[in-house]
């Protein structure tokens, strides 16, 4: 009980809870090495999507069979995509890919879904505890959604992504998601909520991007999210206490958002809807 009480207090200590801010400004150099991280990863994306257009389509048979059998099981497999530096200056990258089979749906049912962003907040919450539609110009969206994290404390972010989508065919369509503004929200839900400055944050979240790809089968659709984000690195000494807290909430959000996705599909609310 006494270590578990120390750990805790000190993670409140290194975020700012009751005791000293430990604030921690993104520097040039950090969204320089993510910029340049996101292009390779854009531009490898981008050769799949013409290829094998599902990561599990470039496994070997064996594996690709083994995976296939455990999502029309019902499970979710999330994995950290290979050669993601483990450090950039000041700064962190989480690079996850995440796959799910939603049976008995269409393509056009599971992008409608994941589209309507006036209800992205119902479908996804807790997660997600506002959204709304910003701005569309055809394909191309602007949207707001106010994010939710909870990991020993409770983080608030507010954010805006552009959002494009497209489609192969009927059969292969996608997404692109990058964010524009990241805010974190002090004292969320009081009288006293603020945006922290940029730079005067704790560094949670600075950027998240979120490429979907969605495949359509005889009795179902395979839904494929890579999500690559950027957080501030890890103090000297805490590694062993905030390493977990920090790296343990990409694969974790991506496996409830995937989780999420295919719990609207199967509602009835959902079939009606497209039903009528």
């Amino acid at each position: 009980m006494g270590r578990r009480l120390s750990i805790l207090i000190g993670i409140a200590v290194v975020i700012g809870i009751g005791g000293t801010s430990l604030l921690h400004a993104q520097q040039p150099a950090t969204t320089a090495a993510f910029n340049q991280y996101v292009a390779a990863a854009e531009g490898r994306i981008s050769k799949d999507r013409n290829s094998s257009f599902l990561r599990l389509e470039s496994f070997s048979p064996a594996e690709r069979d083994g995976v296939v059998r455990q999502l029309r099981a019902g499970e979710i497999v999330i994995e950290k995509q290979g050669n993601v530096p483990e450090q950039i200056p000041n700064g962190l990258i989480h690079d996850w890919v995440g796959t799910v089979f939603i049976p008995k749906a269409t393509v056009a049912q599971v992008v409608a879904l994941v589209r309507d962003y006036n209800h992205t907040s119902t479908n996804y919450a807790p997660d997600v505890m506002q959204s709304r539609l910003m701005s569309a110009n055809g394909d191309n969206l602007h949207v707001f959604m106010r994010l939710r994290k909870h990991k020993v404390v409770t983080v608030v972010l507010d954010t805006e992504d552009d959002v494009h989508y497209g489609q192969l065919d009927a059969a292969h369509q996608y997404s692109d998601s990058r964010s524009t503004r990241i805010s974190e929200i002090a004292d969320p839900g009081t009288t006293n909520e603020r945006a922290l400055p940029f730079g005067r944050d704790h560094g949670f979240m600075w950027r998240l991007n979120s490429y979907w790809a969605f495949e359509q089968t005889e009795d179902g659709v395979f839904v494929q999210c890579e999500a690559i984000s950027l957080t501030r690195d890890i103090p000297n000494g805490l590694g062993w206490m905030i390493g977990p807290f920090v790296n343990s909430i990409p694969p974790e959000s991506l496996q409830l958002t995937l989780d999420a996705t295919r719990a609207a599909l199967a509602s009835k609310t959902f079939a009606s809807k497209n039903q009528e």
